[in-house]
Order: C-alpha cells, then sequence, then structure tokens
C-alpha cells in the first residue's frame, strides 16, 4: 500500500497512530510490541510526536525496541541513532531500560554485528533465529539504499546481521545492519520517504523494473506480512495511480 501525504508533518501524524494502533494490537495479541527502528532525520519527527503527544497511549513496559542499522560512532556522536533517538522519544516516556536493545556502537562493526546477532536470539521465535518484529520502520536514501544495505552490496546473504565496512558513494563505512531475511520476517514494514530528491529513485523502486542490486529498498518485501509506503507529495510527485 502507498499514501501519499502532504508534507511530513502530516505523514508523521498518520505515522504515530498508525505506530499506536499497531503497538496495542500486538500487545493484547501476544503481550509485547517488538519494533526496529529506523536512522535519520525522516523518523525524527515521528518519535519526537511519540515522545510528546502519544507518550501515555502505549504501555511501553511491554515494547522492545532494536534497531534495522546503526553506525559504529560513540553514543553522543550526532551520526548515532540510538542516541539521537534517545533525546526526543525514549527520555519522554516511561520504558524500562532493559527494553532498549542498542547496538554497541562503540565496538567494531564486526564484533557489533556478532553481539547483536546474539541479542536477537534472546527474542528469536523458531524456527527462526532472530525476532518476528510486529513492526519495522524504515527509510530510502537517494541512492535507494534502506537500512545500511547499500547499492551494490551483497543480495543474498543468510546471517541476520552483518558487517557493513565498505564505502558506498562516499558513505562513511563501519556500521551494522539487520538483513533481508530478519526484516522480511516482519509482520508489518513501514517505509518513511520525504523529500523531492526521492522521487525518481522511489518511481523506479516500485516499478515493476525489479533491480535488488542496484536498488535495495526493492530487496524488502514481507514474505506473511503488510507493507507500506508513507511518502510526502514531494517524494511521491513521480508516481502514478496513487
Amino acid at each position: 500500500m502507498i499514501k501519499v501525504f502532504k508534507d511530513t508533518h502530516e505523514l508523521s501524524q498518520y505515522a504515530a497512530n498508525l505506530f499506536t494502533e499497531t503497538a496495542n494490537q500486538s500487545i493484547a495479541k501476544r503481550g509485547r510490541f517488538l519494533v526496529a527502528l529506523s536512522g535519520g532525520s525522516t523518523p525524527m519527527r515521528l518519535y519526537e510526536l511519540l515522545g510528546k503527544q502519544f507518550q501515555n497511549k502505549v504501555d511501553w513496559s511491554n515494547v522492545h525496541f532494536f534497531w534495522g542499522d546503526e553506525r559504529c560512532v560513540p553514543v553522543d556522536d550526532a551520526g548515532n541513532s540510538y542516541g539521537q533517538t534517545k533525546k526526543v522519544f525514549f527520555d519522554k516516556i516511561n520504558i524500562p531500560d532493559e527494553n532498549i536493545h542498542r547496538v554497541l556502537s562503540e565496538l567494531e562493526p564486526d564484533s557489533a554485528s556478532k553481539d547483536y546477532a546474539h541479542t536477537l536470539t534472546v527474542f528469536a521465535e523458531p524456527p527462526l533465529a532472530w525476532p518476528r518484529f510486529d513492526l519495522t520502520l524504515l527509510g530510502m536514501g537517494d541512492d535507494g539504499h534502506t537500512a545500511s544495505l547499500f547499492p551494490n552490496s551483497p543480495v543474498d546473504v543468510d546471517s541476520p546481521t552483518l558487517a557493513v565496512t565498505a564505502n558506498y558513494q562516499g558513505r562513511p563505512a563501519n556500521r551494522v545492519t539487520l538483513t533481508p531475511k530478519v526484516l522480511n520476517s516482519s509482520r508489518n514494514i513501514i517505509f518513511l520517504v520525504t523529500g523531492k530528491s526521492k522521487a525518481v529513485t522511489l518511481s523506479r523502486v516500485l516499478s515493476d523494473n525489479y533491480m535488488p542490486a542496484e536498488l535495495p529498498a526493492q530487496r524488502i518485501a514481507p514474505e506473511d506480512g503488510k507493507l507500506v509506503w508513507l511518502v510526502d507529495e514531494e517524494a511521491g510527485s513521480l508516481l502514478k495511480h496513487v
């Protein structure tokens, strides 16, 4: 499903309502809500809303947060997704520290990747060796990357996590990312895409021309779940029939 919104504010309000609705349904059905968060600038407005307007609409003691990817930089670095999210979201809600499962970004990528794979096994849903996330939030870059799955990175990866150490289009390396195996087992996946600079790539990703090596966002296709694209008018300006 693709939904187009006037601007980031309208998109984020819708996403916040969808987040809380999904959280409460998951807690009612399974007693917990497992969510993988996205970094970057686009979801920060959503996190701010959840921390301000929606902080009392979810039983946060039954919510567990993970990350789709993370940069291996100190927590207080502006590029650290956990650190940025903590300021605008986690510090505003009543959630136990042990419910926040960050990537140990102070480690080298390989060590951090192995550690996070172990963290995932604690919440695994057999026969999977990782949790089946109730909700995964993803973004998309101008180049079609999502999480830290970049163009021309390996498409078929068996491990649940991956250390990213190669430079892609000049982007800094040293990251950890979940792989499509984990992401595609999610019950719900929501892409948040905003900005005119992403319009051409978004139209290519959502076309029938399947090029997963060149456009990693196309690798995301939940096996038994829902996929929703929430985009603003600028990002969706070249889409047809939406």
